[in-house]
This record gives structure tokens, sequence and C-alpha cells, in this order.
């Protein structure tokens, strides 16, 4: 789509400095965009990438003087570019219908202009929505539901039962409604506890690549609208998720865990069962909470096992010192 520099200010409600009639078709970054490319800048030290730049049109904070460029200034660079992305890139249109190859059951419901790809099976009772897309060797099992316009990539699992809101993007690999692991010991041999329970996914959602978001044993794995989970994320039986929380890579979530609304966990982070971490917190990468253990909201916590940011930084300096003070320990002894 090609834009002009004012239809994007007015879209942004934006102030414009510039060729109100630049032209915009694409998005890049500074080192390799074109001249109809539209890239941001967010601080003064990118301003000379900015300059150099073929690009005509950047986003910009109020301000900040860009010579020879059409400058839309906005208070939010980043925020304003992705939202900018999503007006000038055209979404990849699929052609609706259900490939030959694929099996939907015929107590299924597929909406009429949702799109089903090569070797899609879909069980009984299944349910997809409005214009969702779902993608070749993907597995929807009996009773599972996706809303409207989702999008599942190549040979993802949704289990039995498992609902899905609208929007939600899943991932090549992900697996959606295993079994949790739950056993008891008793008798000499470890007993399977039972895993009845569903996941229900909000809407916004976005599931990562080789993701696994676990049933609930006797309830439901819940995961808000407008949550984000990187890659190789785990989310066992029972965790509850809030709105708008964001998850990184290879983060292990252990059964049971509550998490409030608008969580930031960084990457490789472990939860032990039953945590709870409240609204607004934040879990530094590497970051292991302890079983049962509460992260009070607005804190930001960072290591193993968690403590304040700032606790952490001052242990870790004092760590860091041990060669040298066991070097002067011994002079001393």
């Amino acid at each position: 789509m090609t834009l002009t520099a004012t239809d994007v200010a007015k879209y942004l409600h934006a102030e414009l400095d510039g060729d109100p009639l630049a032209r915009i078709s694409s998005i890049g970054s500074p080192d390799t965009a074109g001249p109809e490319d539209l890239i941001y800048v967010d601080s003064e030290r990118n301003r000379a990438r900015a300059e150099a730049s073929r690009a005509l049109c950047v986003l910009a904070p109020p301000g900040l003087a860009l010579p020879g460029k059409t400058a839309i200034h906005v208070g939010a660079p980043k925020l304003a570019f992705a939202r900018a992305a999503a007006l000038i890139l055209p979404g990849k249109r699929v052609p609706s219908g259900i490939h030959a190859t694929a099996v939907v059951s015929p107590a299924a419901r597929v909406a009429p202009d949702a799109t089903v790809g090569p070797y899609v099976v879909i069980e009984d009772h299944a349910a997809v929505g409005a214009r969702t897309v779902i993608g070749a060797f993907c597995f929807v099992g009996r009773g599972a539901t996706i809303g409207e316009e989702s999008r599942l990539h190549p040979h993802v699992t949704l289990y039995e039962g498992v609902h899905l809101g609208s929007r939600v993007i899943a991932h090549s690999g992900s697996v959606i409604g295993a079994d949790g692991f739950g056993y008891v010991y008793g008798e000499g041999r470890h007993w399977k506890f039972p895993q009845i329970g569903s996941v229900v996914i909000g809407d916004d959602v976005e599931i990562g690549a080789n993701t696994t978001v676990d049933r609930g044993s006797l309830e439901t794995t819940a995961i808000s609208s407008g949550v984000k989970i990187d890659n190789l994320v785990q989310v066992a039986h029972n965790v509850q998720i809030g709105e708008n929380s964001v998850i990184a890579a290879q983060t292990g979530i252990s059964g049971s865990c509550v998490i409030g609304e608008g969580v930031a966990i960084g990457g490789q982070a472990g939860l032990g069962e039953h945590c709870n971490v409240e609204s607004g917190a934040v879990l530094g990468g590497q970051s292991g909470i302890l079983p049962g253990k509460t992260i009070r909201s607005g804190q930001v916590v960072w290591g193993t096992p968690a403590r304040s940011l700032d606790r952490f930084k001052e242990q870790h300096a004092w760590i860091s010192r041990l060669p040298e003070l066991g070097k002067r320990l011994r002079k001393m002894v």
C-alpha cells in the first residue's frame, strides 16, 4: 500500500514537519531503507543513522530536527512505528476453503471463509471461526474451538476441548492441551493424577514456536487476552496468566502458578509450583522463583533464588570480588 506522510501522520494523530505528499510504501531500518520506506529514530544518539538513511520519512520524538527529512513527530516512535506498520503493510491474503487433503469431521463447524490447509485434521464437534487460517499438518481435537481471525501456523496441535479466542497466533510446533505432569507416588509406583481440565486462551494472544501449554488437572489453565509468549516456553497445568503479560523464551512455569496482569518475565526464568506473581512485577532473565513464593506488585527481581534487583546487584558485586578478597585473606592468614 502506498500512502503519503500526511496519511500516516493523521493515522497516528502526529505533527508533520516536511513534505506532506512524501510517499510511503513500506517500512525499514535506517541502514537498509529505500526512499519510500518509513523508519524511526527514538533518541538523539541515533540521529546520525536517520540522517544518513535513504529513507525520506522518519518517525521521531518531538523537537528532534532532521534536516532534509520529512519528520512525523510522536511521543513514542517505536510504538508509533509498530502501529504504522499495521497500516502500511497489507496482510497476506490466503484463499479461503478446505484443502482436498484435509480431514474434517462432518460434525465439525468450519466458517465458510476460514482456510484449512493441506493434511489438517479437524475432529468431531470442533469449531473454527470466520477468517481463521489453519496451516498444513495442524491437528484440532474433538470439541476444540478457535475464534475469528486466528492463525495456526503449520504443525500446531490443539488437544481435545481447548478453546482459543479471536486473533490468536500459534506458531509452528506449539502444543496446547497436553496432559500436565501430575503423579502421585504410592504402593511403589507413580500413579497418574487425572488431567481432565481444559485450556482457555483469550483474544489477541500469541504463542511462540514449540511452546507447550498443559491442560488443567481438575480445573482450567487460563491465558488471558493480550498475553505474548515466546518460543520454547512451558506453561504447566492450572496456571493462570493475567492480561498483557509477556514471557520470554525458555521460561518454565510450574503447576498452579498465578501470574497477574502486565507481568514481564525474562528468558530462562523458572517458577516453582504455586507461585504468585502479582500484577506489574518484573522477573529478570534466569530468575528462580521458589515454590509458593509471592512476588509483589511492581517488584523487580533477579537471580536464583530471586531477590530484589538492588539486592542482587549488591551481592553480585561482592561475589565478583571474591578472588581478590581470597588473595588478601590468604596473605593475612
